[in-house]
């Protein structure tokens, strides 16, 4: 079983935001699959189905970005799953806008709800879809940069971001992640 999780913030305030790329990732995913996003389990919204032969869950966690951690290690509890069945898919500060970097393992790179994640694990060897934002402009805090809205120019090119992320999610569970490497890593909507 795999569980695919996208980082995101609950609530109104936050729909829109940079920060959310994972969830509207996650929504796209169940459209396109037909898995629907009806059941509550561990502080998040999951749906469960198929992809071939494999049993999927995808899950939004509703506990804020920087609890991240305490949702998903109940989710890999709840669904009887190890930390290397998890594809977490939130967004990246540090890739230009529109790049999608599919990885094995790795650090933080100062995303915090990937922080809180790992701390909870104890553990980094877990696939994940980083989806590049870019950095804010000179003068605007990080912090600040992820909770707004995109800006004109980069909404006409988030719905195609988010089509190719989930795409990328479906290559990886059905075809592997070096088949998924292979084919996203090097591609910039």
């Amino acid at each position: 079983m795999k569980l695919i999780v996208g980082l995101g913030n609950p609530g109104k305030r936050y729909e829109g935001t940079r920060h959310n790329l994972g969830f509207w990732v996650i929504d796209r995913l169940a459209s396109k699959t037909g898995i629907a996003l009806n059941e509550k389990l561990c502080e998040s919204i999951v749906g469960r189905g198929r992809w071939g032969d494999e049993m999927v869950v995808l899950a939004l966690p509703q506990t804020f970005m920087n609890r991240s951690g305490t949702a998903i290690g109940c989710l890999l509890a709840g669904t009887q799953s190890q930390a290397t069945d998890l594809v977490l898919i939130h967004d990246d500060l540090d890739l230009p806008f529109g790049q999608i970097r599919i990885r094995s393992k790795g650090s933080a790179g100062g995303h915090r709800g990937v922080f809180s994640i790992l701390e909870y694990l104890g553990a980094t060897e877990f696939p994940r879809i980083r989806l590049g934002i870019g950095r804010p402009p000179e003068g605007i805090d990080p912090a600040d940069y992820v909770l707004e809205d995109f800006g004109e120019m980069e909404r006409t090119e988030v719905d195609k971001i988010i089509d190719q992320a989930a795409e990328s999610a479906v290559c990886l569970v059905k075809d592997g992640i070096e088949r998924a490497m292979a084919l996203y890593n090097r591609t910039r909507v």
